[in-house]
């Protein structure tokens, strides 16, 4: 998580988009996306029996905790506009960054999954490459709503894990954020599919041409994401400005 910004210019961050190692993080991004949603997707495509919940939810959590811990460095490792989104709303992102992730992590999806359509037999694709649909009797509300619960625990996470006034979880960040994606694939993937990323979604769709109810898994997300981020900026980022001279311990 970078230095909060603090006025105009570093809201907009024309300066850090313009530096030639922007475009190695915007690579990065494209590259985490496209293998998360490569294997991800992978894991929900129906062979000779349908996939579990623990199976898809471990193999989103570990393969994000893997991108993590690889491209942590380089790009923050967003993967997901919705993380990206929340981040902006926290002030830790500009917002040609944000947009910028954004695009990259859109591109990095769909080639994700039209290559996993080249790599598996017709007769598999047609059952969705792991396209994200809601459940038997779930409605678009109640999607949006199941969408932004997840979203904003693990944006949330995000928050925490990576704030640098933290000592305490130094080195855990990628564990963490893996193991929350994969305690909200357990309880989401029955009624959502558990999407949490919108590009994980527009990626499958795009490829096999099927739409209804994408708006669901951009709505939802970005709601959870942008109320995390605020929330976190507002009252729960470690050690506030206003309070670091107080001697407050937690």
């Amino acid at each position: 998580m970078s230095k909060p910004w603090k006025g105009m210019k570093e809201f907009v961050g024309l300066e850090e988009v313009t530096k030639l190692d922007f475009l190695v993080m915007l690579f990065a991004e494209i590259l985490g996306t496209f293998l998360l949603v490569l294997i991800g997707c992978a894991s929900c495509i129906t062979w000779a029996t349908s996939p579990n919940v623990l199976h898809i939810a471990f193999t989103f959590g570990l393969a994000v905790a893997s991108l993590a811990q690889a491209l942590g460095p380089i790009s923050g490792c967003h993967v997901n506009p919705a993380v990206s989104f929340g981040l902006l709303i926290s002030g830790n992102c500009s917002f040609l960054k944000t947009v910028s992730y954004v695009i990259c992590q859109c591109c990095g999806a769909i080639a994700g999954s039209a290559v996993l359509k080249l790599l598996i037999p017709k007769t598999q694709a047609v059952h969705g490459l792991g396209a994200t649909m809601l459940g038997a009797g779930v409605t678009p509300a109640q999607g949006v709503a199941m969408e932004a619960i997840v979203t904003f625990l693990l944006v949330l996470v995000v928050h925490a894990v990576t704030d640098p006034k933290r000592t305490d979880v130094k080195g855990w960040a990628p564990l963490a954020i893996g193991l929350t994606i994969a305690v909200a694939h357990m309880a989401a993937v029955p009624v959502t599919g558990s999407s949490m990323n919108p590009a994980r979604t527009l990626g499958p769709a795009v490829v096999i041409e099927e739409y209804q109810n994408i708006w669901v898994y951009w709505v939802g997300p970005l709601i959870g994401a942008c109320l995390a981020g605020g929330i976190y900026r507002m009252g729960l980022r470690a050690h506030r400005e206003d309070d670091e001279g107080r001697g407050r311990t937690l």
